[in-house]
């Protein structure tokens, strides 16, 4: 069975900078990342979930939320089959949980999600 394991997550003042990182555990094979595209969403408290950023299968093409660009940035590491979140200039307004979930390529609905780890930016 497939699984997202995130790590990472913790407290930070504005400004300041945390990596989130995702593994993906179980049925994995090297080629993972090409036929998975991989998200990063978050939930903060009263709020619903909005979707941060996405690295697409195959290419590395990414997606950002407006409110985030410039500021976070996803990456893949294909031989750990690992996604990372670097997330730069932090602001209280990013403190949420923060959760990967992975899609087949070709397929509208994230299957597979991970546990969340939370982000709280306060001073």
């Amino acid at each position: 069975q497939r699984q997202l394991v995130e790590s990472g997550g913790g407290l930070v003042q504005p400004g300041g900078s945390l990596r989130l990182s995702c593994t993906a555990t179980g049925r994995t094979y090297t080629n993972y990342f090409a036929l998975y595209t991989m998200a990063w969403f978050r939930q903060a408290p009263g709020k619903e979930r909005e979707l941060v950023g996405a690295i697409y299968a195959g290419p590395s093409s990414t997606y950002y939320a407006d409110s985030v660009k410039g500021r976070f940035t996803i990456s893949r590491d294909f031989t750990k089959t690992t996604v990372d979140l670097q997330m730069n200039n932090l602001r209280p307004e990013d403190t949420a949980v923060y959760y990967c979930a992975s899609k087949q390529r070709g397929t509208s609905e994230y299957t597979t999600w991970g546990q969340g780890t939370q982000v709280t930016v306060s001073s």
